[in-house]
C-alpha cells in the first residue's frame, strides 16, 4: 500500500470516529435537554434482565412466550433488580432510571418486567456468597430485591405495572409475587 493511501485510510477512520462521538453527544444532549422526540410504534414493556451470557437466549424466549415479540425495550444490568437499586452499583442505578424514562417517553411502555436469575455472580459480589448459598436463601434475597425494585418503580411511575420472575439456569422461571 502506498504511503499516501495509508494516511488517507487513517484520516478517514479518525473522521468517522469523530463524527460518531459528535453524533452520540448530540443525541444525548437532545435527550437531556428534554427535546421532544418521536419514535414509531409502541413497546408494551421494558424488560430488565441480568447480563449473564448463559441466559441471553432464555430471556428472549421468555419474552416470546409472553407474547412480546418485538414489543419490548431491553435493559441489561448485572444483577437485574439488584443492579438497578443497589448502592454498590450507583452508576447503574442512575442509568436504569434514565433508560426507563426514555422508554416511557419514546415508546409509551405500560409495564416493567424484571428477570433475575439463580446463581447470579452480581448477587454474590454485592451481598456475599453466603447470602445466596442455598436455594431458599437465594429465593428470599431475589424476592426482597425485586420487591424493593418494584416499589421504587411504582413510586416514580405509579401508572406502570411491575412483574418479576426468577429464572433457573435451565431457562425455567417462577413468577415472584411483588406486592
Amino acid at each position: 500500500m502506498c504511503e499516501g493511501c495509508s494516511t488517507k485510510a487513517r484520516d478517514g477512520a479518525i473522521a468517522r470516529r469523530q463524527f460518531m462521538r459528535l453524533a452520540a453527544a448530540g443525541a444525548g444532549a437532545g435527550l437531556l435537554a428534554g427535546t421532544p422526540a418521536a419514535a414509531s410504534g409502541k413497546a408494551r414493556a421494558l424488560m430488565l434482565s441480568c447480563m449473564d451470557y448463559r441466559l441471553v437466549d432464555d430471556f428472549v424466549r421468555f419474552m416470546e412466550d409472553k407474547g412480546l415479540h418485538d414489543a419490548y425495550d431491553h435493559v441489561t444490568l448485572a444483577g437485574a433488580s439488584l443492579g438497578a437499586i443497589s448502592d454498590r452499583f450507583a452508576a447503574w442505578r442512575s442509568t436504569f432510571w434514565s433508560h426507563l424514562d426514555v422508554a416511557i417517553q419514546l415508546h409509551h411502555i405500560e409495564e416493567v418486567i424484571v428477570l433475575d436469575h439463580r446463581d447470579c455472580g452480581a448477587y454474590k459480589l454485592a451481598l456475599g456468597e453466603e447470602a445466596v448459598d442455598t436455594p431458599d436463601k437465594e429465593t428470599l434475597v431475589h424476592t426482597e430485591m425485586m420487591r424493593t425494585f418494584a416499589l421504587a418503580v411504582k413510586q416514580r411511575h405509579p401508572e406502570l405495572a411491575v412483574r418479576g420472575w426468577l429464572m433457573a439456569l435451565d431457562g425455567t422461571s417462577e413468577e415472584v409475587r411483588l406486592a
